[in-house]
Parts: structure tokens; C-alpha cells; sequence
């Protein structure tokens, strides 16, 4: 059991590494919902391509399945601030999920919470 995710979590990888192009360590954390549904990914947004400085925040549906699908939640630029918002993101989905019939409810719940404000 991870102290620092809800019970229905795990941490499923966690990584500290140094890129070959700065000599600054970076953060790369995922959890896992209990249900095997819906996987976070706390990760410098560079990783997904993007051309912006900090940390991403996606969720991925049905991870591994064809019909997966994943969305960029926040972006910021602390990977502290990153994964307190994954965990904020983690107790409104528990919150929300009474199975997989719910799933997309229960994203959308948290996601509207948490999600960039634009």
C-alpha cells in the first residue's frame, strides 16, 4: 500500500532521471485505480510532446485496451504541485466510482474539479 495515494491507488511506476539535454533531475510517477480502469501519469509535459516547461497531468481510460483513451488534465510547472493535484484528482474519482458502469461519470467529475482553467 502507497502511504502518499487513497487506498483504491497504487503507484504503479515511479522514476527520477536526469535528460541527456539539462542537467536537471525530473519526476515521471502513475497511478493505478484498483478497478484496472483508469491509470494518472504525472510527467514532465515534454514527454508528450509538447514544447512547455513543467509537469502534465493525464488519465487514461481502459489503459491497454483498444478502446483507451486519454486526456491532458493540468498542466503546472512543480512536479509537487503536479502530483497534489493527482491526488486531488484521485479522492473526487473514488469519490464518484461505483463500478465500471460509472467510469465516465466519475472522469468527468474529477476532471471538471481539477482541470485548467482557461
Amino acid at each position: 500500500m502507497d502511504a502518499d495515494v487513497p487506498l483504491e491507488w497504487t503507484t504503479e511506476d515511479a522514476r527520477t532521471y536526469t535528460p541527456t539535454h539539462t542537467d536537471r533531475e525530473m519526476e515521471y510517477r502513475t497511478y493505478r485505480h484498483e478497478s484496472g480502469d483508469l491509470r494518472l501519469k504525472v510527467a514532465p509535459a515534454s514527454l508528450d510532446g509538447e514544447d512547455h516547461p513543467g509537469y502534465a497531468l493525464t488519465a487514461t481510460s481502459y489503459p491497454g485496451l483498444d478502446l483507451s483513451e486519454t486526456i491532458r488534465v493540468r498542466r503546472v510547472l512543480t512536479f509537487g504541485r503536479c502530483t497534489q493535484i493527482a491526488q486531488q484528482f484521485m479522492d473526487l474519482f473514488s469519490a464518484r466510482y461505483d463500478g465500471p458502469g460509472s467510469l465516465e461519470d466519475a472522469l468527468e467529475y474529477a476532471y471538471e474539479r481539477t482541470r485548467e482553467h482557461r
